[in-house]
């Protein structure tokens, strides 16, 4: 019986085998932000410990920093407090550290394959659930708790049980207007948001080979949406030429060395799954959630589906519907939409711009809809000014805003009001998720786009 992608990477990463329990895992990359680390380095500090290994460690702020004026002092005090302990613990352990103001500044899981920092065949950890991301790059990758952040700080090691492994092969032809979030949207409603529990999942197909690194970056992000520990995707020349000459990526005879261990990196064809799954890409349509969960996701032209039974799920999912203000049989289209935000780990890469500016080139925001368009790092931000998006997105009413996590779950000033309807290409939509009493609707950039323009919820496809 042959390997898979995902034994390959975790066996040899393996220190120690745990009778009847976990195995000792080594970590190649810990990525670390302000939100999860503080009690993880006091954790340090009260054991009189050091950190292993700072040079595989890398800190960066992203879910408190403000998407405007970040030259002036941060106002909340909370946020202001993480910030400042995440800059003084790094400089006290020799980690580097790129806060507010600093070039590489940016969302954790989206400067990490910015500068090379993600590589195919590692080990990756962060006090973060959507680290899954990083899987694009056939990578194991995964969120941690705050008692395992100071483990791998210590230790550079995390005690885990192996997962069960799953694939998910999608082939065909994705038709016009489906993204890769559309993709990742679809599975979510086919296996709900426990579908994948207990699992690892690798992603293959042609739909997969055929995406862009960002699209496959999407698609692993939301892996944990469905339950999964992660997801993976076999590395191949588009991931390869993405890495080339990145800060971190290895350079000279080290990359030639790391090119042969990356081109092992493929699940063998007589590999065994513990679950294997089949969809049709032809048969996906742009995706978007009328509940309070990411599994209850829908194509945008169909009725919200009405309740089958009457159980625990039945209430859970009326109980839903209610805080939405919606009703089964419905139809999305149509739907007044108040805000719109593109960006976070999930959305907030130079292709989701590029998609959005697609749509809203040549016409005008709608003035009922407040936009927040939020770059992931400097680096796309920069990008999006080069490529001349900027100029094309200020024409048509919006404005840029700078790096940050922002409304995604909003632990900064980005906050969707009580009441109001926001369609965003984030992660989560559950009660509250943007703000206190916010009511959020997960969707593409395309989607996102044509509800900016619109006012209300739009297939984009009526809009090329």
């Amino acid at each position: 019986m042959g390997n898979t992608l995902f034994d390959k990477v975790w066996d040899c990463h393996v220190v120690h085998r745990i009778n009847n329990g976990p195995d000792v895992l080594f970590i190649d990359r810990h990525l670390v932000h302000e939100v999860t680390s503080p009690v993880a380095f006091l954790g340090l500090k009260n054991r009189r410990a050091k950190v292993l290994f700072p040079d595989k460690t890398f800190a960066t702020a992203d879910h408190n920093t403000p998407t405007k004026n970040q030259h002036l002092p941060v106002k909340d005090p909370l946020s202001a407090n993480q910030l400042k302990a995440l800059e003084e613990n790094s400089k006290l352990h020799g980690i580097s550290y790129w806060g507010l103001g600093h070039k590489k500044n940016g969302i954790v899981h989206v400067i990490g394959p910015e500068y090379g920092i993600t590589q195919p065949g590692a080990t990756i950890v962060c006090g973060d659930s959507h680290t899954s991301t990083h899987g694009a790059f056939g990578a194991i990758a995964f969120g941690i708790g705050t008692s395992e952040v100071e483990m791998v700080l210590s230790t550079q090691c995390i005690m885990q049980p192996k997962p069960k492994k799953m694939r998910i092969n999608i082939n065909g032809k994705l038709n016009k207007g489906v993204t890769p979030k559309d993709v990742a949207l679809f599975i979510i409603s086919k296996l709900t948001t426990s579908g994948a529990t207990g699992y690892f999942v690798e992603y293959s197909g042609n739909v997969f080979k055929e995406m862009s690194m960002e699209g496959r970056m999407t698609v692993c992000n939301l892996s944990i949406e469905m339950g999964a520990r992660g997801g993976m995707i076999e590395p191949d020349k588009k991931t390869f030429d993405y890495l080339k000459n990145r800060e971190y990526s290895p350079k000279g005879e080290n990359w030639k060395k790391a090119m042969r261990y990356w081109l092992k990196l493929k699940s063998d064809k007589n590999a065994i799954f513990d679950k294997e799954l089949d969809f049709d890409g032809n048969t996906i349509e742009p995706m978007i959630t009328y509940g309070t969960n990411p599994g209850m996701g829908m194509s945008i032209s169909n009725g919200i589906p009405k309740t089958i039974n009457q159980n625990s799920e039945a209430k859970t999912y009326n109980k839903s519907l209610e805080y939405m203000n919606f009703n089964e049989g419905e139809s999305m289209l149509g739907k007044k939409i108040d805000f719109v935000f593109l960006g976070s780990c999930t959305n907030g890469r130079i292709e989701d711009f590029r998609a959005f500016t697609e749509i809203v080139k040549g016409k005008k925001k709608s003035p009922n809809v407040t936009a927040w368009l939020v770059p992931g790092s400097h680096k796309v931000e920069e990008a999006i000014k080069e490529e001349g998006l900027l100029s094309i997105l200020e024409e048509a009413g919006f404005e840029l805003r700078e790096p940050g996590c922002s409304a995604c779950l909003a632990m900064n000033d980005d906050k969707i009001p009580a009441g109001k309807y926001a369609v965003s290409t984030s992660n989560r939509n559950f009660e509250g998720r943007q703000g206190p009493g916010s009511r959020t609707l997960l969707a593409s950039p395309l989607v996102a786009a044509a509800a900016a323009i619109t006012g209300h919820v739009t297939d984009p496809r009526t809009l090329y």
